[in-house]
């Protein structure tokens, strides 16, 4: 197959501590912490690596500011692991660090990785729903859904310039094997790695005509779980980035926040899971942004 999901996430930083807070706080596990990095994982493994001084041999980033800086893709066998590094070489160079992760850069200037993917299983059991004809819960009230932990990076949504968009998108697409799923001409392109069954791994974004990080999409249990976590990510004083709503593309229940190291996080849950029998679709008008998003009137004043 090829590339599975995302191993890592990379961001330089320049506050450590509220860094390591709103992490701790968006319900990933701590593995790691000195006076300049820390390390966290979701349930399935994948790290999200902090650092206030990263590895110099980086690609320079491509916006002021904390940002993102090295996404390292997953791969489902050695012998596939070292067919894609040598076709990267053979375009651009390509260096190996002692933990067997390869590294070079996208078209963009982000840095990519390759290594082989470790996926570690996670237990999920649906929260049980009731319809007419359609019971699965009975003599049974539903409990709290209690602290919510993401379960994996799903997908990363990075923005880049307008001018040689189609470079950006090929070096994915050509190089490592990602297929276009959606292709929005006015906005970006919607991509699936080829080891993976949601709908999209990666968003390459060109409606800001500026390079820089969008968003890395946690997956969570369920839509219990993107509303709670939003919740208590409000109780502890970060900032939402956008109303809870669901997608029009992938269709996914999503909450959204301002990160301070760069960019957004999502919870996201319920994606469309898409094989070889979706076809590409193109959209010469960017689709609503979603298909339905929280309303409320509770902020304004209005008569008792």
């Amino acid at each position: 197959m090829g590339i599975q999901r995302i191993e890592s996430v990379t961001y330089g930083i320049d506050d450590l501590d509220e860094n390591v807070r709103f992490f701790d706080d968006f319900g990933l596990f701590p593995v790691e912490r000195t006076d300049e990095h820390a390390v966290f994982e979701t349930l399935t493994g994948q790290t999200l690596h902090l650092d206030t001084f990263p590895d110099s041999r980086l690609p320079p980033p491509v916006e002021p500011g904390p940002t993102l800086r090295e996404v390292v893709w997953g791969v489902d066998t050695p012998d596939e692991l070292e067919r894609l590094v040598a076709a990267v070489a053979e375009d651009r160079e390509v260096r190996e660090s002692a933990d067997g992760v390869h590294h070079t850069a996208d078209e963009t200037g982000f840095g990519v990785g390759l290594t082989l993917a470790r996926p570690r299983p996670a237990a999920v059991t649906p929260r049980p729903a009731n319809a007419p004809g359609h019971v699965d819960r009975w003599n049974t009230p539903l409990a709290a859904v209690g602290r919510v932990r993401p379960l994996r990076m799903c997908h990363v949504a990075l923005n880049i310039p307008k001018p040689g968009r189609q470079q950006a998108v090929a070096f994915y697409t050509g190089l490592l094997g990602f297929r276009p799923t959606d292709v929005v001409e006015p906005m970006g392109v919607f991509m699936q790695a080829p080891g993976d069954e949601d709908q999209h791994t990666m968003l390459l974004c060109h409606r800001p005509d500026r390079a820089g990080v969008n968003h890395v999409a946690y997956e969570v249990p369920g839509f219990d779980d993107v509303i709670e976590g939003g919740n208590h990510m409000i109780d502890k004083g970060w900032r939402e980035a956008r109303r809870l709503g669901r997608h029009t593309i992938g269709s996914n229940v999503f909450r959204f926040l301002h990160a301070p190291c760069g960019g957004r996080v999502e919870y996201a849950a319920d994606m469309d899971r898409v094989d070889d029998g979706y076809e590409t679709r193109v959209h010469g008008t960017t689709p609503p942004h979603h298909i339905w998003a929280l309303r409320t009137n509770r902020d304004q004043d209005t008569p008792a």
